[in-house]
């Protein structure tokens, strides 16, 4: 499908991850027009599989808390950690009902869950559809030239993830916080029994793996080196040497960087399009999705006549700059235990 002329809306949100399916929900819920554009088919893989039990309130605000409790993903109550100490076992908590649950939440499925909830909701999926160009007229943005034609909008919202498409396009300076972080990470096919009750995060000299079951018989890894030491490519934790690999081992960028300025005249930024930790944050599922619905509320409320543009603006960049330090306090001390943290 071609669109020929020019098409508005209230807002076009650029990636249908879970930052930018969230931030067309929270706008699409309060009446707006939204586009969201995906240049990718569903279904798609992605890491990213374990989710903590504060989703959930998140995804009752989404309205689409059952979808995601029919799935059947796999619940833990907790996770086991070793890091300065002896390891054991940290649970979520509990409360009247029971005990807390994560998800160890099928990102191909969880996507889709979250797409289908924002077409429901009334948001126009473009899919596949690729962001080209930026349109800029004076210093705001109005729009996107993309692979199917010109797209204006009150609002556009960055949800492409750790490229930062948008910020490039403007040149808006983006701040790094770290030195060069990269994770590998992959998946193993087999039974790891020892794996089986929740997922774990191991820290020894060289760096920390993160190990969890995500799908009966399916495991996945995570590992971040403090070495400068190049991981081969058929690597696997230890508790899963006799497990057969599954897809060859992939690489990520997860440099502690910010943008500096993460929403302004025509934009906002969400999830990873605007900060970007490793995964030793923990949160980065929920970080996107609570991103993604701020911002939603925010320009919602800038566009009906709520908050003016400078005040939605404000209280943006200063959430998310409040967010990222706090986190990065938060990671930088606990690097700080491990012994090659000041080669790091």
């Amino acid at each position: 499908m071609l669109l020929g002329d020019v098409s508005n809306s209230d807002v076009l949100i650029i990636g249908s991850g879970p930052a930018g399916s969230a931030a067309a929900i929270a706008c699409a819920q309060r009446g707006l027009r939204v586009i969201l554009i995906e240049r990718e088919q569903f279904p798609r893989s992605h890491p990213g599989e374990t989710l903590h039990p504060g989703v959930e309130p998140l995804l009752k605000q989404l309205g689409m808390i059952e979808p995601v409790l029919d799935a059947g993903f796999l619940r833990h109550t907790g996770n086991w950690v070793q890091w300065e100490a002896q390891r054991h076992f940290v649970p979520f908590g509990e409360d009247d009902s029971g005990a807390w649950l994560g998800f160890q939440a099928w990102r191909a499925d969880f996507d889709t869950i979250l797409l289908n909830r924002a077409r429901a909701t009334g948001v126009e999926v473009l899919q596949p559809c690729q962001a080209l160009r930026l349109l800029v007229d004076g210093d705001r943005v109005v729009g996107v030239e993309t692979s199917l034609g010109t797209l204006r909008a009150s609002k556009v919202v960055d949800a492409t993830g750790s490229h930062h498409w948008l910020a490039r396009q403007l040149q808006v300076q983006i701040n790094y916080h770290s030195p060069r972080r990269i994770v590998y990470y992959g998946y193993a096919c087999g039974e790891c029994p020892v794996r089986d009750d929740a997922p774990a995060i191991i820290a020894d000299s060289g760096g920390w793996t993160w190990t969890a079951r995500v799908q009966p018989q399916l495991y996945q890894w995570t590992r971040l080196s403090l070495v400068d030491q190049k991981i081969p490519k058929d690597w696997l934790p230890d508790e899963f040497h006799g497990l057969k690999i599954h897809q060859k081992m992939q690489a990520a960028d997860v440099t502690w960087r910010i943008v500096s300025q993460p929403a302004a005249s025509g934009y906002f930024m969400v999830g990873d399009a605007a900060m970007v930790l490793d995964p030793a944050s923990s949160h980065g599922v929920l970080k996107a999705i609570m991103s993604g619905i701020m911002a939603g509320h925010l320009l919602t409320a800038e566009l009906l006549g709520g908050l003016s543009p400078a005040q939605a603006i404000h209280h943006y960049c200063q959430w998310i700059h409040n967010w990222f330090e706090h986190d990065v306090e938060k990671l930088s001390k606990l690097y700080a235990i491990l012994p090659n943290s000041k080669n790091y």
